[in-house]
């Protein structure tokens, strides 16, 4: 009974082969109680992971999009410091030769003109013998021209030839006298104006003449030909100047523009104001103007314009500034214009190049106010909607 009885616990103590076998694992386990078809499970595990490499890729792709940019902006201002060896500079800069061709204006034409002085009568004799090659202002290629000859010293006197009809190289043959005395001659201009004649509608501006007399010999008679300069010089010398700073920041994308002040003005207005215009593809767009600064010819604004302007768009923009008189008189018409931007000529041009030569640094430049009439021809405005500067 004992040998039995100890055989049979040692046989009770032995562990079964179920207990041997290890327990299953969490992630058998929990495939164990998703109830759902182990090739469904399967399918939406490999969908996540697509899911997530997709994300990743996107955010890989957008990193590099930003770095480009940032690259991209950075060569841009590198550009437009440095005048030359680069492309992006050279898109809205034009060269030394280009400015020069800038300064020189079409030939207008010639007139053969005589002076004559009498010192004891103190009487000027002017002799307009003929004009050549004029400038045809009609798209016929012909012209009606007619001349007017006065002193800046005594605007008030005006002589008119006779209109010659259809003809480019009038001879004209006519003479005049003025009175000025020895003490004028030194500041007085002799101008001669060319225009073409119309019966109802206003005379065209072909070509001005100006002749100072304190550098003409008036001891001996004079007489030869002088080229014909563009219209409305004379007038351009009694308008006054503006000081204009233009500063571009290419990386935003901003134009800023300060009126600082004016100087000789026209005298006895009651007031002046300045009205800067940002045009695109010759269209008008945005328009900002200054307080209105009042019983001076010198008056001092020093107000700032910022306009969004995207480096893309940096040749296809001009700006026009313009300075008007304040009063019922003087509303109808401004004292003058300048005209700024790739397009311009001159000292207005050298001061945008200078401007985009020289980025994120103000630059400020005393400009002659121009002939409204010669701004606008110079511009050729297009008429049409107005449409928004990308990213403005």
């Amino acid at each position: 009974m004992t040998t039995v009885d100890q055989t049979s616990q040692g046989l009770s103590s032995a562990p079964s082969p179920v207990q041997t076998q290890g327990t299953p694992g969490f992630i058998q386990d929990v495939w164990d109680k998703i109830p759902l078809p182990p090739w469904l499970l399967i399918t939406i595990l490999v969908g996540a992971a697509l899911l997530l490499a997709s994300c990743l890729l996107c955010i890989v792709c957008c990193r590099c999009r930003q770095r480009r940019r940032k690259k991209g902006v950075k060569n841009e201002t590198v550009g437009l410091g440095r005048a030359s060896n680069s492309t992006s500079a050279h898109l809205v800069q034009p060269d030394v030769d280009d400015m020069e061709l800038g300064l020189e204006d079409p030939k207008r034409g010639r007139l053969q003109v005589s002076l004559e002085y009498n010192f004891q009568s103190q009487e000027l004799k002017v002799g307009l013998k003929q004009a050549a090659d004029l400038k045809a202002p009609k798209a016929s290629g012909v012209s009606d021209p007619y001349a007017r000859i006065y002193l800046t010293s005594d605007p008030q006197k005006i002589h008119e030839t006779k209109v010659h009809r259809q003809t480019l190289s009038p001879v004209f043959n006519e003479s005049c006298a003025f009175q000025v005395s020895q003490a004028e001659l030194p500041e007085a201009i002799l101008v001669i104006q060319v225009l073409d004649f119309h019966r109802f509608s206003p005379h065209a501006p072909v070509g001005e003449l100006l002749l100072p007399l304190d550098t003409s010999d008036l001891h001996h008679v004079l007489e030869q030909w002088y080229e014909l300069g563009p219209p409305g010089r004379a007038q351009q010398e009694q308008m006054g100047e503006l000081c204009v700073s233009l500063r571009y920041v290419p990386s935003t994308g901003r134009l800023t523009v300060v009126v600082l002040e004016a100087r000789d003005l026209r005298q006895g207005l009651a007031g002046s104001y300045v009205k800067v215009q940002l045009l695109l593809n010759r269209k008008k767009w945005k328009k900002r103007k200054t307080s209105v600064k009042r019983n001076t010819s010198s008056p001092y604004f020093n107000e700032a314009f910022t306009f969004p302007v995207p480096f893309s768009q940096i040749q296809n923009v001009d700006l026009l500034v313009s300075v008007w008189g304040h009063g019922r008189v003087s509303r109808g018409k401004p004292l003058g214009k300048l005209l700024l931007g790739c397009r311009a000529t001159g000292h207005q041009l050298h001061h945008w190049s200078d401007m985009l030569a020289h980025a994120r640094r103000p630059t400020a430049q005393w400009h002659r106010l121009q002939c409204s009439e010669e701004v606008d021809e110079a511009l050729q405005l297009k008429k049409g909607l107005r449409l928004p500067l990308p990213g403005s």
